[in-house]
């Protein structure tokens, strides 16, 4: 072997050894990358976690203020209309008082519409809905004429107590002109 074989066998050896170096630092610096991945997305994860956990808990506290929202609307519309069925119970008893001279027997019906509308007043103020609806539900399956018949005398309550709204909105306009 000449001198000139020998130095082109030992920058062999070392380009062979550098690359070797450069594989060994390629595979160091991939695996560094690797676990750096890992560790950005675990920690991607648990950031992703804890905001979903933030989200999550801020929506159940404005679901909860819309539903304590809608339940106050709610009870007080309930009142309001347990107050209204009152007014119109006090209507039909009036209705009631009417009919005593001419025809008792009616006038015993009518007064026990206004005590079904007052009980449906209470229920409605003290109850839920449902409870009416099934309240009046059951009745009706009971007694099928009766539901009937309140229901008409319910309504003929109904249209004299809006003609005696009518006028009394009517001259009170009337007075303010």
């Amino acid at each position: 072997m000449s001198e000139f074989d020998i130095r082109q066998a030992v920058p062999q050896k070392q380009d062979s050894t550098s690359s070797q170096s450069l594989k060994g630092e390629i595979a160091d610096a991939s695996a560094e990358i690797s676990q750096r991945a890992r560790d950005a997305l675990r920690a991607s994860k648990d950031v992703a976690r804890d905001k979903f956990k933030e989200a999550s808990g801020a929506a159940a506290e404005v679901a909860e203020g819309a539903s304590d929202h809608f339940r106050d609307k709610t009870q007080e519309q309930q009142r309001s209309g347990a107050d209204i069925i009152d007014r119109l119970a006090g209507n039909i008893r009036q209705a009631a008082h009417a009919f005593e001279n001419d025809a008792p027997f009616a006038a015993r019906g009518i007064n026990s519409s206004a005590d079904y509308v007052e009980d449906a007043a209470e229920k409605i103020r003290n109850g839920t809905f449902r409870d009416l609806v099934d309240g009046a539900s059951d009745f009706a399956k009971r007694q099928p004429a009766a539901f009937l018949g309140l229901s008409v005398l319910a309504g003929f309550a109904a249209v004299r107590f809006f003609r005696a709204s009518e006028k009394h909105t009517a001259s009170s306009q009337q007075e303010d002109v």
